[in-house]
């Protein structure tokens, strides 16, 4: 996903203008994915950029919201933010 959006494997390398440019297109995206598993992907992609749109704009379902914030805990406990 990062070379698809970034041009790049390295994140590091990615200009601040080409960041903003492939979080875009991620976001449009993201809107236009029918797939959960690829909507899912996205979502966590951008939530790891500090740019995914809240989980009730994100998932139709309970089970979607559900799934995101386990993964959002897993990832806070991961870093030693919770």
């Amino acid at each position: 996903m990062l070379r698809r959006y970034f041009g790049t494997d390295d994140f590091a390398a990615v200009s601040a203008e080409a960041r903003a440019a492939g979080t875009e297109r991620m976001r449009v995206d993201l809107g236009l994915e029918r797939d959960q598993s690829r909507r899912f992907a996205l979502w966590m992609l951008l939530y790891q950029l500090d740019a995914a749109p809240d989980l009730d704009v994100a998932f139709k379902s309970e089970e979607e919201r559900s799934a995101a914030r386990n993964m959002m805990g897993l990832l806070a406990a991961q870093s030693g933010e919770e």
